[in-house]
């Protein structure tokens, strides 16, 4: 279990994020795994091919992809366990694996959207929301804006900061480093299209299983959160989740959306536009879907004093192991 590498790797995320100066130097760090899979859909998603032999060369894919990530990650942490002292190789490590972890980058993209309800408009809001969602802006009004946010805040807070920090609790470096190849191969193929329904088939199904944990930890964080500010309520957010979370059309999102949503006194998903096509989703809560920007305030909250309390956990257990 690798509590103080996680508990360093939150602090500093957190702290610093990943500085835009060093990303547009160096990009990212697995920026090599996503170059590797779009060569490969290049070369190998044929769609000629047969639907097997899509989904194969997919699988192909996916495990080439996990291969270079984990050798690459393991290198690092042989190099710099081995040639550098603690506690500087703790925080080289850590640092590695904040990249992975978006604690900061996601309350500020989510509060950009507050901020252009507030202080420009639903036009500027619509370009802010964009930058998270994958629905079509020009289709949302204020509230759906709102709710768009706060819909993004909820789910990515679980992959994009609970399931990373599972894994490299787990795994160390290696595992969190994995877990953002399969994150990654599932965002650029994992999609119900044409195109990828076959060659994007492993990634979609591997991200639905690995993210199977922390979705449902996200929603305890949530709900934990709820009950400790004023302006929430953690038992509706609790029923929320137990009878809504199972009606999402994602096995994941749904967890912490609904949880979310019961905190808040909200309605989320329900109905959406994707590529002009309008998704008929299940509703996450019972509440009001008129949201605001207010409420997006509201959820920035919940968030920080959910990844408060995971940071206090994972603190309290790295203590526990070093005695």
């Amino acid at each position: 279990m690798f509590f103080t590498l996680a508990l360093t790797s939150l602090i500093l995320e957190a702290a610093v994020g990943y500085p835009q100066s060093l990303y547009r130097r160096i990009g990212h760090p697995l920026g090599c795994g996503g170059h590797l899979i779009a060569w490969c859909d290049t070369r190998w998603n044929k769609t000629q091919d047969a639907f097997a032999t899509r989904r194969l060369w997919g699988v192909v894919t996916l495990a080439l992809c996990l291969a270079v990530v984990f050798v690459a990650s393991m290198a690092c942490v042989l190099a710099v366990g081995n040639a550098i002292a603690w506690p500087v190789n703790l925080i080289l490590l850590a640092f590695l694996a904040s990249s992975l972890i978006a604690q900061r980058s996601l309350h500020d993209h989510v509060a950009a959207v507050a901020v252009a309800l507030e202080q420009h408009g639903l036009d500027d809001a619509r370009k802010a929301v964009s930058m998270i969602v994958g629905r079509d802006p020009a289709s949302l009004d204020t509230h759906a804006v709102s709710r768009a946010a706060i819909e993004s805040l909820s789910e990515n807070f679980s992959d994009g900061i609970v399931a990373p920090t599972f894994w490299l609790v787990l795994g160390g470096l290696p595992g969190v480093a994995l877990y953002k190849a399969v994150n990654t191969a599932d965002s650029m193929i994992g999609h119900k299209s044409d195109r990828y329904r076959a060659f994007g088939w492993a990634a979609a199904r591997l991200d639905d299983l690995i993210n199977l944990p922390a979705s449902r930890l996200s929603a305890f964080w949530i709900v934990l959160a709820a009950c400790l500010l004023r302006d929430t309520s953690g038992p509706a957010s609790l029923k929320a989740v137990l009878r809504d979370a199972s009606a999402h059309r994602s096995p994941n999102a749904g967890w912490p959306e609904s949880a979310m949503a019961g905190a808040l006194g909200l309605k989320l998903a329900g109905p959406r536009v994707y590529a002009g096509v309008k998704v008929e989703d299940h509703w996450m809560g019972d509440g009001r879907a008129e949201a605001q920007a207010a409420d997006i305030r509201r959820a920035l909250s919940v968030y920080r004093l959910a990844c408060l309390l995971q940071v206090g956990v994972i603190a309290a257990l790295a203590m526990l192991f070093s005695t």
